[in-house]
């Protein structure tokens, strides 16, 4: 029987799996033992790649590449003094071999001292003639310095070596966009189409620069390009379909979004843009059961449950809208977003301690925001809860320091309290601030306009 050259590719690996089952020692050329080894290291199988490893350097002890791919071991395993006596070992043996000087770069690199790794890297080039991969390792160096003008010019060395390295491509837009330089990088673009017009990577990324200027029109001839280039391409039709929102042809985004559904498995994104798209035509039941898509095809996706929820908002029925939200909580009861919405909710349906409660938990979260804690202060006041209230708002002073609209809110809380020197003290404060913000006090606190002290602070207010 004939193997086929994928089978006979795979019978090495085949012969050494059996071999260690059988613990009978079979012999490998070199080359075939690093073949296995480099299988295992892609697959993560360390302990596998080690076994090889041995067992190659037991067969054949003078291998250069199977030393280094015990060095590769160290490194992995942050044996960085044993990864560097191997390497000196094999510089003595083997000073012009470009791989010695990648693996001390990847040392340097590993223990962040980057520029040292550069400069190995640099030697490296006068030693190879693949010097795409060692540009490439030098531009990551330099991300990691965040020196992104360098990096940016050892990418462009990449893809002048190499027209179809996406990856290069990625990374120099991924520095334009940084240095916020997307004139340029449109220039730049531009260029490489004129001697690669069928890229459609790069159109898209074009569009994409087009994009965050905000020229949509040109944004979506480039995405047009970027499908005329490849017709499968999901992301150039992701593209077209947010920039057809954008110019408000609602209809065109849903048959571009549409599009991804059929080409690939469907994605949250389009069916949560889809539904976005049928509500501002108007067709709520449309939208619905795309947004009802959407929170099934990824629950974990938290705009999804937040478009649902403010769909039923939006439509008045608060009751719909706080079942979807209290799922999402179950979900990831973590989300800041869900429990503000969830008060916002509890407070349209008059269950002010659940409002409160949320929006104590959107606090505790870390949402800082004023409105945050003078709407939790308030629910207090409602709820008669006057002294928690005043420690509310106490707190927020430390974030918002000198806030009219919390020291009305603390003057009018004291003073309900019949505490009127304090509440004295953070009335000439408030209207000190802004004494236009003095209404708060009638909205919240009708009973404290009545008092003395407070219609004659107000009435002496210059």
């Amino acid at each position: 029987m004939e193997f086929s050259p994928e089978e006979n590719n795979n019978l090495p690996l085949t012969k050494f799996e059996s071999m260690l089952k059988t613990n009978h020692v079979l012999f490998f050329d070199s080359e075939e033992f690093e073949n296995i080894i480099h299988h295992y290291l892609n697959q993560g199988k360390i302990a596998l790649a080690k076994k090889a490893i041995k067992l190659g350097l037991d067969q054949h002890p003078s291998s250069i590449n199977l030393r280094l791919f015990k060095v590769e071991i160290y490194v992995f395993e942050d044996k960085f003094p044993q990864a560097d006596t191997l390497l000196n070992e094999l510089y003595s043996i083997d000073p012009t071999n470009e791989e010695i000087y990648i693996q001390k770069a990847n040392i340097f690199s590993k223990q962040d001292n980057h520029q040292r790794a550069i400069d190995v890297l640099k030697q490296a080039l006068s030693l190879t003639d693949d010097v795409v991969d060692i540009y490439s390792l030098i531009g990551m160096e330099y991300l990691f310095l965040d020196e992104y003008e360098n990096a940016k010019t050892y990418f462009m060395k990449c893809l002048e070596e190499d027209m179809d390295d996406y990856s290069a491509l990625y990374n120099i837009i991924y520095c334009f966009e940084f240095l916020n330089q997307n004139e340029d990088a449109i220039s730049y673009l531009n260029i490489f189409l004129d001697k690669n017009p069928y890229c459609e990577v790069a159109w898209h990324q074009l569009g994409k620069q087009y994009f965050i200027l905000k020229d949509y029109n040109k944004a979506l001839t480039a995405f047009d390009f970027a499908v005329i280039s490849d017709d499968t391409f999901v992301g150039a039709y992701l593209e077209r379909g947010k920039v057809l929102e954008k110019l408000k042809r609602y209809e065109d985004a849903i048959e571009n979004y549409s599009i991804t559904l059929k080409l690939d498995e469907p994605t949250s994104f389009a069916l949560l843009r889809i539904g976005n798209c049928y509500e501002r035509l108007k067709n709520f039941d449309l939208a619905l059961q795309y947004y009802d898509r959407t929170v099934h095809e990824d629950p974990l996706l938290d705009k999804g449950w937040i478009a649902i929820t403010r769909f039923y908002k939006r439509k008045g029925d608060f009751q719909k809208a706080l079942y979807f939200i209290n799922k999402a909580i179950n979900i990831d009861p973590e989300n800041v977003t869900y429990w503000k919405l969830y008060s916002q909710i509890n407070q349209r349906l008059n269950l002010y301690e659940e409002a409160e409660r949320g929006f104590k938990k959107t606090l505790e979260l870390g949402n800082y925001e004023l409105s945050t804690w003078l709407s939790r202060g308030d629910l207090l006041i409602k709820l008669g809860e006057l002294e928690a209230a005043i420690f509310n708002f106490e707190q927020a002073q430390d974030f918002y320091n000198e806030n009219a609209e919390i020291e009305y809110r603390l003057a009018g809380s004291y003073f309900s309290l019949n505490q009127n020197n304090e509440g004295s003290f953070h009335l000439k404060n408030a209207i000190k601030l802004n004494e236009d913000y003095s209404f708060i006090l009638d909205e919240l606190f009708p009973e404290v306009v009545n008092n003395m002290v407070v219609k004659n602070l107000l009435k002496t207010n210059p």
